[in-house]
């Protein structure tokens, strides 16, 4: 089957002769009705620049053999689906099929809207709800300021990746509290769901969310999931409390529904802290268990960094658990009573704990417990440290991540607490001397941060203070993260592509999303 190509512009009306070419292209929604008759495995649709305002529902599937159909913005432009419209629809965008990727273009709300429930006229509408289909890959997408949850990818959508993306400022204000998280994932597949490189941050409730609400299920569909390489911070901070950057759990009463074969691995979950001074408030960063009628079961965390307040990491209730090479900044690491009869299944091993307390293992409503009698008495952590806040230390570099799918971009995440510049070396990825590069806070993305060409050791200087910030903060509540932490992203020009300079400005400016 030979591939295609079919186009796609803004503001088309089809009058029945639209076929998807460049001189009758179709609208969105035409192109994602198309059966796998006409669109199908190894074609591209690509849109074309603008913004394209409805809620849409993609159909397109492919029923050819390890060959996606990928829907994709023409030469690196600047595409936006906007959500602020009259519709009924939950979402900005449903995705029903398989086999298509998802890559390169922005998921919104422009102008205003409505933020609580109780104004006039609010909806909540999510950015992304995958409903059905497995195997869909969503790739190096921009989702934010959707009056609802970011992501949804829900139980029948297995094998999937959620890759690349920044899903921020995303939710509303509900009675009680902030609500819509970054990611709401779920499986119940044998295939693993993957969830890796992203930056999620400010969403008006939690991060990531790998969890059931149900208390009735007759099935395990929290199950098979990776979480890898994201960088996670100050989630629930637009809703005025500090939420879980990530939680992994259900609320089964049946005890069925068990969080099953989670690997967390190589993340950084980090609320506003004044580190080395102390950990205080409810800013829990990493929550595991909450139900002990339905324990964790088979759950690695292992490389992370977990940072918050007095209740940073919540290990709750779980079974056959790996916990290792971590690093924790908490006021007490918080366990549930559960571990009395389970901590022959876990393995807590290589980590480094700074806590405000000598007595820094709490089984709650049981007993605090130092860190050497947390190892003589269940055995753990015999190749671990403990020092307090005031003598936190960690490494500068926290995690520099090329992209998979743009090899002359990185992310990276550092941790100064003096907020000074951090110099991050990038001699490994044989960028040549002199290759010019731009820098960006990912929290102020219009505007670059700074800009230079590689010298001859490849380092380059992040500044973590910042004197100039223009806010992309949406409410009174919303907060920057303090100068001892920042995510950034770094965009290398190789001397092979200066001689395409529209091309390299275009990806540029969608970049920073002008």
């Amino acid at each position: 089957m030979a591939q295609q190509e079919f186009h796609v512009f803004p503001n088309v009306s089809i009058t029945g002769n639209g076929d998807g070419s460049i001189q009758n292209p179709w609208d969105l929604q035409t192109a994602l009705n198309q059966s796998s008759n006409v669109v199908n495995g190894g074609d591209t649709i690509w849109l074309h620049k603008g913004v394209y305002n409805g809620r849409f529902i993609s159909n397109i599937s492919s029923t050819v053999e390890g060959k996606y159909i990928t829907v994709v913005p023409y030469k690196n432009e600047k595409v936006v689906l906007n959500g602020n419209v009259s519709s009924n629809k939950k979402q900005v965008l449903e995705v029903r099929g398989a086999n298509v990727t998802f890559k390169d273009f922005e998921v919104t709300f422009l102008g205003n809207f409505p933020r609580h429930v109780k104004e006039s006229g609010f909806l909540k509408v999510d950015g992304i709800n995958h409903t059905s289909g497995h195997d869909n890959k969503f790739i190096n997408l921009k989702i934010y300021n959707n009056p609802g949850s970011g992501f949804g990818s829900w139980k029948f959508t297995g094998g999937s990746v959620v890759y690349g993306c920044k899903i921020y400022n995303n939710g509303f204000f509900s009675n009680a509290r902030g609500s819509g998280a970054g990611i709401y994932v779920q499986n119940i597949s044998e295939k693993t769901r993957k969830i890796e490189n992203n930056i999620i941050f400010n969403n008006y409730y939690m991060g990531i969310e790998a969890w059931s609400a149900s208390t009735n299920a007759d099935a395990v569909y929290v199950k098979n999931i990776l979480i890898k390489d994201n960088v996670v911070f100050n989630n629930g901070s637009p809703g005025n409390h500090y939420k879980n950057n990530l939680i992994v759990a259900t609320d089964d009463k049946n005890g069925i529904n068990r969080a099953t074969n989670i690997k967390v691995l190589d993340n950084v979950f980090y609320h506003n802290a004044d580190i080395s001074n102390t950990a205080k408030g409810d800013a829990a960063s990493l929550t595991l268990g909450v139900n002990s009628k339905a324990l964790l079961k088979n759950v690695e965390v292992k490389g992370n960094v977990i940072i918050g307040g007095n209740n940073s990491l919540r290990f709750d209730n779980a079974e056959n658990t790996v916990f290792e090479n971590n690093l924790v900044y908490a006021g007490y690491v918080h366990l549930s009573k559960s571990i009395l009869s389970n901590i022959s299944g876990w393995t807590f091993n290589n980590n480094k704990y700074f806590s405000k307390n000598s007595r820094n293992f709490r089984i709650i409503n049981h007993k605090d417990y130092t860190f050497d009698d947390w190892k003589s008495s269940f055995k753990q952590d015999n190749n671990s440290q403990w020092n307090t806040i005031k003598q936190f230390s960690s490494d500068t570099v926290l995690n520099v991540t090329q992209n998979e799918y743009n090899e002359n971009s990185f992310r990276i995440a550092l941790m100064d607490v003096k907020g000074e510049i951090v110099t991050v070396d990038f001699s490994d990825y044989n960028f040549p001397t002199g290759t010019k590069y731009k820098i960006v806070d990912v929290e102020n993305p219009n505007k670059v941060l700074s800009e230079g060409t590689l010298p001859l050791n490849s380092k380059v200087e992040f500044i973590m203070q910042l004197t100039e910030f223009e806010k992309p903060l949406h409410n009174e509540y919303a907060k920057k993260t303090l100068s001892n932490f920042g995510v950034f992203e770094i965009e290398f020009q190789p001397e092979s592509t200066q001689a395409e300079k529209s091309g390299w400005f275009g990806r540029l400016f969608k970049w920073l999303g002008f």
